[in-house]
């Protein structure tokens, strides 16, 4: 098996005694993120005021048409990007007509969405309907029967839930309940974006997709977008003035907006994280890599992983419910573990120096490109030497 650390040795090299199991968390950034956090700094020394002409005229396009690639789009003006997830949601929903506004969604939405929402329905500013994601073998069949019996004007569900990994195969199905007048689908796939390969091309006339580089897209914070549909949401109530950038329309004497993905920009940002993400996607031109050969390549190592803890080569861990299956195809990039110990095990292998995660009674191991067989067997060494 080809080992990729060399992409990553800066980071790596930053803290040698860590094994960092984490990559659906913080992914870890391969070297050429760094030069292009300079190429920002640099850029912004150089050109100063004009620095805005290279990042919306170069960089952002670059980025775009990187992302239009991943998800099979046919057109990379489509995607905006932004500063981090919630900031998107927010303009999404400012854009709903009605108020309050009906939306749909499930009981286990990442917290960027859950909180909000949460908030919105305190203030009376939506009216939420929830369906419980357990038992999830039935889910999809109950999400799409509430979204089929009406009256939502947003429809917004993930493609990946965040913490115990299983996946939503109803994207389809939902698509053809969208429409500009109601409902909109909106899909969170930050646990999806180059996770495993997406191919959107049949839907991306009628649903909302966001995601960010943070996780699997190697590239850190910064470099959040969302996928806007044309016709959907032409005149956003929150907005800012890049949202006004070229080509414009708008009833006269009103607040006007660019007729693509940019009618959901806001102001100013700081543009390193989609000179990261940009160069992300140059890297992997460069290594002749894609999602679908990084998929390939991480799939064995995460099938090791959950054999291993199942034959108890992980100490306790063995002792966990494994949630989601690991084996189908697709799959999520992470092993989700429930059990009640799961916030003390990940403190434990913490002080070994080794990073996981917890959401609740799941604890969460991710891979990443970074990953070679002996991490594997490193990792179930270390979780053997756990307190019992």
């Amino acid at each position: 098996m080809t080992s990729y650390k060399r992409l990553f040795s800066r980071a790596l090299a930053a803290a040698p005694e860590r094994l960092h199991m984490a990559a659906h968390s913080h992914h870890l950034w391969p070297d050429a993120t760094r030069a292009a956090h300079i190429e920002a700094w640099d850029d912004a020394a150089r050109l100063a005021d004009r620095k805005w002409d290279k990042v919306l005229g170069e960089v952002w396009p670059r980025a775009q048409a990187g992302v239009a690639r991943q998800l099979c789009l046919p057109s990379p003006d489509t995607i905006v990007f932004s500063s981090n997830t919630h900031d998107l949601i927010l303009r999404l929903v400012s854009a709903l007509a009605r108020r309050p506004a009906r939306i749909l969604t499930s009981d286990r939405e990442f917290h960027s969405f859950r909180r909000q929402a949460a908030r919105w329905s305190e203030t009376g500013e939506v009216v939420l309907d929830v369906v419980n994601v357990e038992p999830f073998d039935t889910f999809g069949d109950r999400f799409l029967a509430a979204a089929r019996a009406g009256g939502h004007d947003l429809i917004f569900v993930s493609h990946v839930f965040f913490d115990t990994g299983e996946i939503l195969d109803r994207i389809g199905d939902l698509a053809t309940l969208s429409s500009p007048s109601g409902p909109w689908v909106a899909i969170d796939g930050y646990h999806a974006f180059m996770a495993f390969p997406v191919d959107l091309s049949d839907v991306a006339d009628r649903i909302f997709y966001i995601a960010g580089g943070y996780k699997y897209a190697m590239a850190g914070e910064g470099a959040a977008f969302m996928h806007a549909p044309p016709g959907y949401g032409a005149r956003p109530a929150a907005t800012g003035w890049y949202a006004e950038f070229a080509g414009l329309s708008g009833p006269p004497g009103k607040v006007v907006y660019a007729d693509d993905a940019r009618r959901f920009m806001g102001s100013t940002f700081d543009p390193s994280g989609i000179y990261r993400l940009a160069a992300v996607f140059d890297l992997l031109d460069r290594e002749r890599l894609d999602t679908g050969l990084i998929t390939a390549r991480i799939a064995p190592l995460r099938v090791d992983l959950a054999d291993r803890i199942g034959r108890g080569e992980a100490g306790a861990l063995g002792e966990a419910k494994l949630v989601a299956s690991q084996t189908r195809n697709p799959a999520a990039r992470f092993l989700s573990l429930r059990h009640p110990d799961a916030a003390r095990w990940q403190a434990a292998l913490a002080a070994a120096d080794v990073t996981t995660d917890v959401r609740g009674e799941i604890l969460r191991i991710g891979l990443g490109l970074y990953h070679d067989p002996e991490d594997i067997q490193l990792f179930c060494a270390a979780a053997r030497q756990m307190p019992v």
